[in-house]
């Protein structure tokens, strides 16, 4: 059932359109991510949505009820903002307990909730600390508890983990998804971090220049994407820009390299994407039919678990390629040297041409 709908809501402030024209709809209990580059418009639509900002044009349905002219805190509603925006002054306890006083509860029902959120976020056992004496995974876990324990209808968090260094996000996204699952709150989440996106979601609406770009799953918009814009935000790529060939599902790219891509493209195609990581390194193995270049490596960058080998194409106006592999793959080779490369059909993936455009 369809928890929260956008229905064409734009916002402008004066001539700049923060957000185009969006459409959503997002079933209760998902986890939604809203992902794109600075000034893109996910934070405007989720302003938009929280009640801080009035939608130019547009509806917006919570619970199939329109609240665009619903105050803020008339639309049940929890919020985490990228600041912790917890009372120094008071305790934990009394941080989480903070709405529920605005709210008027009865001072047992207050103690049972917030003893119950704590448990939740894992903080039972400092409810009587101040903020300045836990980590900054610990104080966001507490705006957490805050914004849950008037058990809301509606999530929603503004890249709530980018003040964290990388360790604590990523124990805080295990976290959250955790709780998701335990409480099944319909969750909106904005981020430009697109692994937090992938980590965390069931959906992630792709934002650029105010307009949704595509809503799909992590696999859809990573396996998938139906724009180039999409295609080189999220995760590496590599990019055949051309025109379709002889066969529907053949295109040759710029400089002659025919490609045969997982579907059949456009009459007019224009590119297709291949990921780094479905590149191999090596000649073709016999019996299977792929896509095959050759390249000169360029640089060898070490990533831990793997090595990404930056290329230039031989022949073709010295294409760069990108090829995630492993350093025993790579067998030694370094700057300088001849590589082969091959990579199936079914990972090139063609991009509609009304999207290259945009």
């Amino acid at each position: 059932m369809s928890h929260l709908q956008l229905v064409g809501v734009s916002k402008d402030y004066g001539a700049v359109q923060a957000v185009v024209d969006a459409v959503l709809d997002v079933q209760d209990g998902e986890f939604v991510s809203l992902l794109g580059p600075s000034g893109s418009g996910k934070t405007s639509t989720l302003m938009m949505i929280a009640g801080f900002e009035e939608p130019s044009a547009g509806s917006i349905l919570l619970g199939g009820r329109r609240v665009e002219n619903v105050p803020a805190n008339q639309r049940d509603i929890g919020m985490v903002f990228q600041s912790y925006a917890l009372f120094p002054h008071l305790s934990i306890a009394e941080n989480v307990a903070f709405p529920l006083k605005v709210r008027k509860w009865k001072r047992a029902d207050i103690d049972a909730s917030v003893k119950r959120v704590l448990a939740l976020v894992g903080l039972a056992d400092k409810a009587a600390r101040l903020p300045k004496q836990l980590s900054g995974g610990q104080q966001q876990r507490v705006a957490l508890a805050r914004a849950l324990v008037y058990e809301p209808k509606l999530l929603l968090l503004d890249e709530p983990l980018s003040a964290l260094d990388k360790n604590m996000r990523e124990q805080m996204q295990i976290e959250l998804r955790r709780i998701h699952r335990q409480i099944g709150i319909t969750t909106l989440y904005v981020t430009h971090d697109q692994s937090e996106a992938m980590t965390l979601s069931d959906r992630i609406v792709v934002f650029n220049h105010g307009r949704i770009e595509q809503v799909g799953t992590p696999l859809d918009v990573y396996a998938r994407p139906v724009s180039r814009f999409a295609a080189t935000f999220i995760g590496d790529s590599n990019i055949f820009d051309g025109r379709r060939g002889a066969h529907a599902d053949e295109l040759v790219a710029d400089g002659g390299l025919t490609l045969r891509a997982a579907c059949p493209l456009p009459a007019d195609a224009g590119c297709v994407l291949v990921r780094p990581e479905d590149m191999r390194i090596g000649e073709l193995p016999a019996g299977i039919v792929a896509n095959t270049a050759s390249a000169q490596i360029s640089s060898v960058l070490n990533m831990g678990s793997s090595v990404l080998v930056i290329a230039r194409q031989h022949g073709y106006d010295a294409r760069e390629l990108r090829v995630q592999t492993s350093a025993t793959a790579l067998a030694g080779a370094g700057e300088g040297a001849t590589i082969p490369l091959w990579w199936t059909s079914a990972s090139t993936w063609p991009i509609p041409p009304d999207a290259v455009r945009h």
